[in-house]
């Protein structure tokens, strides 16, 4: 998770390997959950950053400008525990999701547990909540912020969101925030995501769509892969692949209100021209 307002390294003209990808990835993740450094750099506590970008670790507060620019109120901040939010997305999947009381919840690439927790306020103890989270070190942390919090009707578990460790048709909603763009798999995560849930369920995901073909060099670089850039789809092919899995009325609505915090990643590369957040949703018959 790189920090946007950064140097990325040089770039290469050849296709990032997918392999190449889910290391990069889970390298990044796991560096930000210990508020640690990798081979990419360090992970920075600067303002003005979101979404893959943390700007929150180690303790630090997320800045309250970009959380509520995500959808995110002061109560849903206080409501948490500390080191929930690491501010890693891009959106607020909870307010898509109109969660009602008994339901059971998947976050896929859950963190350290912000939305998860948010969502199992809404669906009370009456309701559960699953965080999937491919790096150990994010599901050891959401733990920990489980245990702190005392939240009964959590678990968080260790997979990856193209092989999720949850039963066919367990699940009322899926949420997601900036996670799926990550994936060099995105059909074979809506698979699954169709697979697990009941029918009529629902999926509300935050994340990074591509609003026109992205330059060969920028597919090429990790860091704008681990920055939630090099591998968002277009549009066009986020709803074919979620029609492919089967889902109906699919909405993909990218948020204007975003585009000033999304041009302030990787500035030097001119992203914003390339990207935007945008809420996803979709039903399964």
């Amino acid at each position: 998770m790189s920090d946007r307002s950064r140097v990325s390294p040089p770039l290469s003209s050849a296709p990032a390997d997918a392999d190449a990808v889910r290391a990069a990835v889970r390298e990044r993740y796991g560096a930000v959950a210990l508020g640690a450094t990798s081979a990419a750099g360090p992970v920075p506590a600067e303002a003005g950053s979101s979404c893959c970008a943390p700007n929150c670790c180690g303790g630090s507060a997320v800045d309250p400008g970009i959380a509520a620019a995500l959808g995110y109120s002061a109560d849903d901040e206080q409501s948490v525990p500390a080191g929930s939010n690491l501010g890693l997305g891009c959106g607020n999947p909870n307010g898509l999701a109109a969660l009602r009381t008994g339901e059971t919840v998947l976050d896929l690439g859950s963190g350290a547990g912000f939305d998860a927790f948010l969502a199992a306020r809404k669906v009370g103890p009456t309701g559960k909540v699953i965080g999937v989270d491919m790096t150990g070190e994010m599901v050891a942390k959401a733990r920990q912020n489980q245990r702190r919090g005392n939240f009964t009707n959590v678990e968080f578990r260790l997979g990856e969101i193209e092989h999720l460790p949850v039963a066919d048709r367990s699940v009322d909603v899926i949420l997601s925030n900036c996670v799926i763009n990550l994936s060099p798999d995105k059909p074979q995560v809506f698979a699954e995501a169709f697979r697990v849930l009941r029918a009529g369920g629902r999926l509300a995901i935050s994340d990074v769509v591509a609003l026109r073909p992205l330059p060969p060099a920028m597919q090429a670089d990790l860091a704008l892969h681990t920055g939630c850039v090099a591998g968002a789809a277009q549009i066009a092919e986020l709803e074919a692949m979620l029609r492919a899995a089967g889902f109906v009325q699919i909405r993909i609505e990218p948020k204007q209100q975003m585009q000033a915090v999304v041009d302030r990643w990787f500035p030097e590369q001119g992203v914003g021209a390339y990207v935007a957040s945008a809420d996803i949703q979709a039903v399964r018959p």
